[in-house]
């Protein structure tokens, strides 16, 4: 066993008995280098990333190559999820020597971490243009030994071009009507009219520019938005990127049409798209929608959920097929024959008729993903859910995918949210519970005396890694959806002691720009920065709907001027770039709505109508609005201040900035106030 024998990620776990002499990322790794003079191999992954466990079983598990490695190298190994701060610095300088970048990433630093030779996967014998990983270490080895000053002069540019790059939109106005009508114009442009979705292949879920469109939707009435929105849920729905049996979204789609995934399921992925199709569901009404924000709710639950009410964070594209080799897919696709094997002849052509299973396969060696090319209501209903229960048990019996099972806090609080709004809207308590329990876990487990966050956590022990910027802002919002859904007052004070953080140690004071990092943060080659979404709402982002929501349930001009700060950047991205910050468009949807703030105030939270008078709040469409929910006099919540019961009865007040309409004791007339 090498030095990864005694960490807690999952990933850096599977390298621990590589012949390979890894470090982790640490100061004595690369005083190491120092000592010994030579550079450092920084190879960067995650546990469910499939071509890192190619390269891994290809290279690094390999003698003669490990042998190399040990001699003239220091091999640091990085879980991607557990620093994403180190990912985010070396991928950006990936991205700007080759124009590409992903994972596993390579690359190559001298002992003071300065990057100075990039690449992603490397294989063992030269492929389609590519070099080998033999012949790049050979190469690395040559230059560093003879050509050092030109090495040294090349790691030293790089750096001093990434410390230039500053992000300068802090401090502007936020977006307009005409920003927004702009972002919506490119999306439109870039908008697959046959397939749903945007651009081509690999097709990735577009969650957050989503859930721009629904925000959009219901504060314009834009019936282009919506129709955008609908699409694109039916088509991956369908597609073989959703699981037809078990429920839950496979990261992306290989091809143009969801027909064949990569197969890894992510905790991030499931959380937003649970909550966009539940959002799509309130908008609405769709039978389809709501059945797949349950299902994979339930998924996330079943599959995802940590013995400690925390959520892993991945399942793994490969498994055993069966006969001993790891094999992408695995566990998901089907043949005729296996039909036939699990359900009959009879049963077996009516399942191959609707989930699209073919004699010629879909996938690989005549194997097919399972999807939905027809309507539904063509089947006998009772029937095919016979043969989905039948295949899932037999598909149970399968060797599952490995389960990556740490906790990443930002993850789970976009679980939170999810579950929590999902359970409420479809009076599912079971989710809620879940939702709460991992908070709990985040408050009992993540958060120190001084309500820092860590990063990750795993069999109940905090990881030693600091939380970033998107770890802060997504448990906040999960925070806050929890305080909406359960009229419980802690979770909002829990948000405001995260967003104290967030004001002191990742914002510029001066211009209000954002940074990934705290002030106080291990120092890397540059403090990484990035408004743009990748897979989850940028740190920036999500920060500043982090703090417009709790501005709105709490009045404060602090929090408010912060987040209006931060959406300067959205108003110079978004009419450019909108697939790229999704989540800053929902996030100005929700300014310049308001966001209306709606107390929902009972004589008591067990009596039916101020249930129902709840349960309507949190079913309006206005674009992030925060609901408070408790009784006269109550203290939890600052937007229940002076809302008195009318004639006894539980009343609803629809405010803006604190003023507001007339109240209500009526959920029609509370509907009509807030759309749905």
């Amino acid at each position: 066993m090498n030095r990864l024998a005694g960490v807690t990620s999952p990933y850096l776990l599977q390298h621990a008995d590589n012949p390979v002499d890894w470090w982790p990322w640490s100061p004595e790794a690369f005083e190491e280098a120092k000592r010994r003079d030579v550079p450092v191999l920084l190879s960067v992954g995650y546990s469910a990333c499939h071509w890192c466990h190619v390269m891994a079983h290809e290279s690094f598990e390999d003698q003669v190559t490990a042998d190399f490695l040990n001699e003239h190298f220091v091999s640091v190994k990085v879980d991607r999820e557990e620093r994403p701060d180190v990912d985010a610095v070396y991928m950006e300088a990936v991205q700007a020597a080759t124009g590409q970048g992903g994972w596993p990433m390579t690359v190559f630093l001298t002992p003071d971490t300065e990057p100075f030779y990039f690449g992603t996967y490397f294989p063992p014998a030269p492929r389609h243009g590519m070099p080998s990983f033999r012949q790049v270490l050979e190469g690395v080895r040559q230059a560093w030994q003879t050509r050092r000053a030109e090495v040294t002069d090349v790691a030293g540019k790089i750096v001093r071009d990434l410390a230039q790059r500053e992000i300068g939109y802090g401090g502007a106005r936020p977006p307009g009507e005409d920003e927004m009508a702009q972002a919506l114009l490119g999306l439109t442009r870039e908008y697959d009219q046959q397939r749903g979705g945007f651009g081509g292949a690999p097709k990735f879920p577009p969650s957050m520019a989503l859930e721009f469109l629904l925000r959009h939707q219901a504060r314009t009435g834009s019936e282009g938005a919506l129709q955008m929105a609908r699409d694109t849920c039916e088509r991956m729905a369908r597609g073989g990127i959703y699981d037809q049996l078990g429920g839950g979204f496979a990261r992306y789609s290989v091809d143009r049409d969801w027909v064949v995934p990569h197969f890894e399921k992510m905790l991030y992925d499931n959380a937003l798209l649970c909550r966009v199709y539940a959002h799509l569901w309130r908008a609405t009404g769709s039978a389809l929608a709501r059945r797949v924000a349950l299902e994979t709710a339930d998924f996330m639950v079943r599959e995802l959920r940590t013995e400690e009410g925390g959520f892993a964070s991945a399942l793994d594209a490969d498994s055993d097929d069966g006969s001993g080799r790891h094999v992408e897919g695995a566990y998901y696709v089907w043949t005729p024959e296996q039909l036939r094997d699990a359900l009959g002849e009879q049963d077996a052509e009516l399942a191959a008729q609707y989930f699209g299973v073919t004699e010629d396969g879909t996938f690989e060696h005549g194997a097919s993903v399972l999807q939905l090319p027809q309507q539904e209501g063509v089947f006998d209903a009772e029937k095919i859910e016979s043969v989905r229960r039948r295949l899932l048990e037999r598909r149970a019996g399968r060797p599952a995918p490995g389960r990556d099972d740490k906790v990443v806090a930002a993850w789970n609080g976009l679980a939170v949210a999810a579950l929590a709004e999902t359970g409420a809207y479809f009076d599912r308590p079971d989710l809620v519970e879940a939702a709460v329990g991992a908070a709990d876990l985040l408050v009992r487990l993540h958060l120190d005396e001084h309500a820092a966050l860590a990063r990750t956590s795993r069999d109940g022990q905090a990881g030693a890694n600091a939380g970033v910027l998107e770890d802060y802002a997504d448990v906040t919002e999960g925070f806050l959806a929890l305080a909406s859904v359960t009229g419980e007052g802690v979770w909002l004070d829990f948000a405001g002691l995260l967003l104290g953080h967030v004001l002191a140690r990742f914002t510029d004071p001066e211009s209000g720009a954002l940074y990934d990092t705290a002030a106080d943060a291990e120092k890397l080659i540059r403090r990484p920065q990035d408004p743009t979404d990748n897979a989850t709402p940028s740190g920036w982002s999500a920060a500043a709907g982090a703090l417009l929501g709790y501005a709105a349930h709490t009045g404060s001009e602090v929090h408010r001027t912060a987040a209006e700060r931060a959406l300067g950047v959205v108003k110079a991205l978004g009419p450019r770039a909108p697939r790229f910050i999704g989540w800053g468009l929902a996030v100005a949807e929700a300014a310049l709505d308001g966001p209306r703030e709606v107390a929902v105030v009972a004589p008591s939270l067990a009596d039916e109508a101020a249930r129902a008078l709840h349960r309507t709040a949190l079913l309006g469409t206005a674009p992030g609005a925060v609901v408070a929910y408790g009784t006269e006099g109550g203290e939890e919540f600052p937007l229940l201040a002076g809302r008195p019961l009318v004639d006894g009865a539980p009343t609803a007040y629809v405010c803006r900035d604190f003023t507001c309409d007339a109240p209500t004791t009526d959920p029609e007339r509370l509907r009509a106030a807030l759309g749905g």
